[in-house]
């Protein structure tokens, strides 16, 4: 099964750095946020990848690329011409990286995509949420309702896009941005069918807006409700946080 990962947008609110690098290969503990979102999956043995690229995707493009020279012992026999690897120590994925524009929205970034994710349920998330999400519930819930998608839901502070939940775990309401202390909100981590990329006409359209509120009319959108870590970093001191929680070694998302 495939995993979607959306790696293309501007990341504004964390500085100067998103001027650097795009906001996916921000450092937590010396390797970008999208290896350690990658290494989630990976742990529950998920490792085809379709990273979605944007702003400053070359740099992606280039981690990947130089991956395996850059996690091993190498000789450089200059008069050859050549180089001799020892003790790679790299990951098992196989890495589709896709250019869908600087200023695509979202939802126009998966239906780009389209072509590559099939007739095949698939998995989404973004570049920058970290969670100890159970990747094999999710998946198993998923299967369990049969509907077009699944959504974590998650219980923050409130900032972002808030669902309404009935005692079947149907989502009734999905409201973007919606303040509050309790509400239960994306995080991520999503499962589709992939009929879901019919409801994306244009690369205008915000997957978190039309789609989504168009499957929730159709009953169409679930919640898997998650109560355990989650965090996205969003500003400089989500960042801080996150290095200090893997620096510390209590790092939640870490389960490899």
């Amino acid at each position: 099964m495939k995993v979607i990962i959306l790696a293309g947008g501007l990341g504004s609110r964390m500085g100067d750095e998103t001027n650097l690098v795009p906001k996916p290969m921000i450092e937590i503990g010396g390797k970008p946020i999208l290896w350690h979102i990658m290494k989630i999956y990976s742990s529950y043995g998920f490792n085809d990848f379709v990273i979605l690229l944007g702003h400053k995707g070359y740099i992606i493009k280039e981690y990947f690329a130089n991956y395996f020279l850059h996690n091993s012992n190498i000789t450089v026999n200059l008069k050859e011409n050549n180089i001799t690897y020892h003790e790679s120590v790299v990951e098992p994925w196989n890495i589709t990286l896709i250019d869908t524009g600087s200023n695509t929205m979202t939802g126009g970034r998966l239906k780009r995509v389209a072509s590559i994710i099939g007739n095949e349920t698939f998995m989404l998330t973004y570049g920058d949420g970290l969670a100890d999400v159970n990747i094999k519930e999710l998946l198993a819930f998923h299967k369990q309702h049969g509907k077009a998608i699944t959504i974590t839901g998650v219980q923050p502070d409130g900032r972002f896009g808030a669902l309404e939940i009935d005692p079947d775990n149907k989502v009734t309401q999905f409201t973007e941005k919606l303040k509050g202390d309790s509400a239960w909100i994306n995080g991520g981590f999503f499962v589709c069918n992939p009929k879901v990329l019919d409801y994306i006409t244009s690369d205008t359209i915000v997957f978190e807006e039309e789609p989504l509120n168009a499957l929730t009319s159709e009953g169409e959108l679930y919640t898997y409700k998650h109560t355990g870590f989650w965090k996205c970093m969003d500003t400089l001191r989500d960042k801080q946080y996150l290095n200090a929680v893997w620096e510390n070694g209590t790092a939640p998302w870490r389960n490899w």
